[in-house]
């Protein structure tokens, strides 16, 4: 496996992640709000943005939670009020699901998969809409909830822009440039109902999710982790997710998952959590914590560099799998014949210990 540094065991940088994981504990939230997993988390480390631990482990690519780069402080007097009365009568994209979990799926690969069927439905609503479908949903205490993950674009209103163009843009400026990483991609702005889950699945992107509303609970595994968590495969709806139920897993088809080892780190307020590009997380709105409303900032990872250096890391690894399934899905022209090539390629050959 490969190394991961975030938190090392007898560091004092451990201790006092650890510290002020507690610390922020008895500001906003307590242990019953958790959900519980059969497996075993470290601390994420909580660090000033002036710590120069954290700059190593930006540059390491390994999480960190940086407590004060008031990223987006001019968006931390958002609620629900504010929001309808000042971000436009756009459309908003809505997830609408039957119960707590936010599987992603890619609706441009569900012809890949005729019997798939998604686990939440996305529809187009006005936010004043989107709001009343989450009160519905509080108060009727029944099974339905709803998640709006829209793009911030030129349509929200002139206060929102005001707000958005007052974000600290020079500090994640900086960081994009110091580590020659690309362009900007997106701005997601995310508010869910309290118990909110989006289940495991890693991005190509590096991204900083900057906490606005209430808390979430970011559960990490590194690249290497690949094997315990059992993506979906590339062609399917739901590439990039684990097929694993993390309240309810199956170890006798998932027997790796045994081995899983998370990071965690529960994000309040003006935190920024740094989620670098191929990290798996997994991400959830405190139970009984009430609306959390964060954003993201997506930005593309660093050209590849011209000269490989080797062993490969865990990140380049899967990307070089993720090019192999792309490659042999447009080769044999149908994405159900990439698993029983691959099985031919290794059964017998590569799954021994040959002498």
């Amino acid at each position: 496996m490969a190394t991961v540094t975030v938190v090392p065991e007898g560091d004092s940088s451990a201790a006092e992640s650890g510290a002020a994981f507690s610390d922020i504990h008895s500001a906003g939230w307590d242990e019953s709000q958790l959900r519980k997993y059969p497996f075993q988390c470290r601390p994420i480390p909580r660090l000033s943005q002036n710590d120069p631990r954290a700059e190593i482990l930006i540059n390491n690519e390994e999480p960190v939670v940086l407590t004060d780069t008031s990223l987006v402080c001019p968006a931390l007097k958002w609620d629900l009020s504010y929001l309808q009365e000042n971000i436009g009568n756009g459309d908003f994209s809505v997830y609408i699901a039957q119960n707590h979990k936010f599987l992603y799926y890619d609706e441009k690969k569900m012809a890949n998969f005729e019997n798939f069927i998604p686990q939440s439905q996305r529809v187009e609503m006005k936010f004043s809409e989107f709001v009343s479908r989450m009160h519905q949903a509080e108060q009727s205490g029944g099974r339905e909830r709803v998640y709006l993950q829209q793009t911030l674009n030129d349509t929200v209103g002139r206060k929102i822009v005001m707000d958005f163009l007052g974000f600290n843009w020079n500090w994640i400026n900086k960081q994009q440039a110091k580590r020659n990483w690309g362009q900007l991609t997106s701005n997601l702005l995310l508010i869910g109902m309290e118990g909110n889950v989006t289940p495991a699945h890693y991005d190509e992107q590096q991204n900083f999710f900057a906490q606005i509303k209430g808390y979430k609970r970011c559960i990490l595994f590194p690249p290497d982790q690949f094997d315990c968590l059992y993506p979906y495969p590339v062609h399917h709806p739901c590439d990039r997710q684990s097929q694993v139920d993390f309240e309810n897993p199956d170890c006798v088809k998932f027997p790796n998952f045994k081995n899983v080892f998370g990071y965690e780190a529960v994000v309040g307020p003006g935190d920024v959590l740094y989620i670098p590009m191929y990290w798996w997380h997994h991400i959830e709105s405190l139970l009984n914590g009430g609306v959390t409303i964060t954003v993201n900032f997506w930005y593309k990872g660093a050209p590849t560099p011209k000269r490989i250096e080797y062993p490969l890391k865990a990140h380049q690894k899967v990307a070089i799998m993720r090019n192999i399934e792309k490659m042999l899905g447009e080769a044999l022209g149908d994405p159900h014949e990439v698993g029983p090539l691959l099985n031919m390629m290794i059964k017998g050959r590569y799954d021994q210990n040959l002498s």
